[in-house]
């Protein structure tokens, strides 16, 4: 995929967002990269054979404290050739690009990977519910 269409998913994603979590997305820049460096995947102790779809990195909303200002913009990247190869259609990768761009937001609100996992699991029951 060009760079331009995947980034134009990844707005879509961003655009998606409910009114109440844009409007608070303050000081955040989100790039968009080929792939995380072997350092980073080091750093982050992610098994060899295994990659990320995104990184946040900064300050989460809920760890600012008064104090909190003059500071350069958190960061959020997506990495765009682990989601293409993870993927086999384009309707899976606006899928995987919805929820990677979700998962890094949901950091940013600071919400620890856990809890991420108790709400996609929350969701998929809910959706897999017969009679639905």
């Amino acid at each position: 995929m060009k760079r331009r269409d995947f980034e134009r998913l990844v707005d879509q994603a961003l655009d998606s967002l409910p009114g109440e979590f844009s409007s608070l997305l303050d000081n955040v820049a989100i790039f968009i990269a080929d792939r995380p460096s072997r350092e980073l995947l080091r750093q982050m102790e992610v098994p060899p054979g295994e990659t990320v779809f995104g990184l946040y990195e900064g300050v989460p909303l809920t760890e600012r404290t008064h104090d909190y200002g003059l500071v350069t913009p958190d960061r959020i990247t997506i990495f765009q050739r682990p989601i293409e190869e993870a993927c086999a259609t384009e309707k899976e990768a606006v899928e995987q690009i919805r929820r990677t761009v979700l998962h890094e937001i949901a950091h940013f609100f600071g919400i620890d990977d856990d809890r991420l996992d108790e709400i996609e699991e929350a969701r998929e029951a809910g959706e897999s519910r017969p009679g639905d």
